[in-house]
C-alpha cells in the first residue's frame, strides 16, 4: 500500500502544478493582456495624432538606458539566486535575492528622478497621459515585485527553503522575471520607437 501511494505522489508529482504556479501565471497572463492593451492605446493615439508624437519630441535616452541595463541585471541576479537554491546554495539564494532588491530600488530612484525632469504631467495631453500610466504601471509593478522579493529575502535568512523546497522563490522570480520583460516592451515602445518615425 506504501509503495502505491509513493507511485502515486511520483506521478503527480512530476506533472501538476501547485496551485500557487497556476496563481502566478493567471496573474501575469491578466497583467500581460493589461499592457498590451495600454501599449496599443500609445500608438493607436499616436497614429491618429495631427502633429508629432511624442509632442515634444523623442524622449531623452540618458537615464533610460542606464535604468534599463540595471533592471535586466536585475533579472540576473534573480535568476542567480534562483538556481543557487535549486542546488541547495542557500547563501547565493541570500546574496542574489538581495542583490535584485538593490537593483530594483535603484531603477525606482532613477525613474522618479526621470519624472522629476519631464516639461509635461499627466494632464498636459494624451501622450502626457499614457507616458506616465504606462510607466508608472510598470513601476508600480516593480514595487510589489520588491515586496514579494523582500518577504522572500526575510524568509530565506529565516531558513525556509532549501533544495527541494523553494517553490515561492520560484514564482516571485516568474513575476520578476515577467516585469522585466514587460519593461522591455515599454522602452521599445516609448523610448526607442519615436526615433524610428
Amino acid at each position: 500500500m506504501a509503495t502505491a501511494a509513493a507511485q502515486l505522489q511520483r506521478f503527480h508529482g512530476a506533472r501538476a502544478r501547485s496551485p500557487g504556479f497556476w496563481g502566478m501565471m493567471l496573474l501575469i497572463a491578466t497583467e500581460g493582456s493589461l499592457f498590451a492593451y495600454l501599449l496599443f492605446s500609445y500608438f493607436y493615439l499616436g497614429s491618429m495624432a495631427t502633429g508629432p508624437w511624442p509632442p515634444d519630441g523623442p524622449p531623452s535616452l540618458k537615464l533610460v538606458i542606464p535604468n534599463t541595463v540595471l533592471l535586466l541585471l536585475s533579472s540576473g541576479t534573480m535568476y542567480w539566486a534562483e538556481s543557487g537554491i535549486r542546488r541547495g546554495l542557500v547563501g547565493r539564494l541570500r546574496a542574489g535575492l538581495l542583490a535584485t532588491l538593490v537593483l530594483g530600488i535603484v531603477f525606482l530612484a532613477i525613474q522618479g528622478v526621470e519624472y522629476s525632469k519631464k516639461h509635461f504631467t499627466p494632464t498636459t495631453s494624451a501622450y502626457g497621459s499614457l507616458f506616465f500610466t504606462i510607466t508608472g504601471f510598470h513601476g508600480a509593478h516593480v514595487f510589489v515585485g520588491l515586496l514579494m522579493i523582500a518577504v522572500i529575502t526575510l524568509r530565506a535568512f529565516l531558513g525556509h527553503f532549501r533544495g527541494g523546497r523553494h517553490e515561492a522563490v520560484t514564482n516571485v522570480s516568474w513575476y520578476w522575471h515577467f516585469v522585466d520583460v514587460v519593461w522591455l516592451c515599454v522602452f521599445t515602445s516609448l523610448y526607442l520607437s519615436p526615433y524610428l518615425g
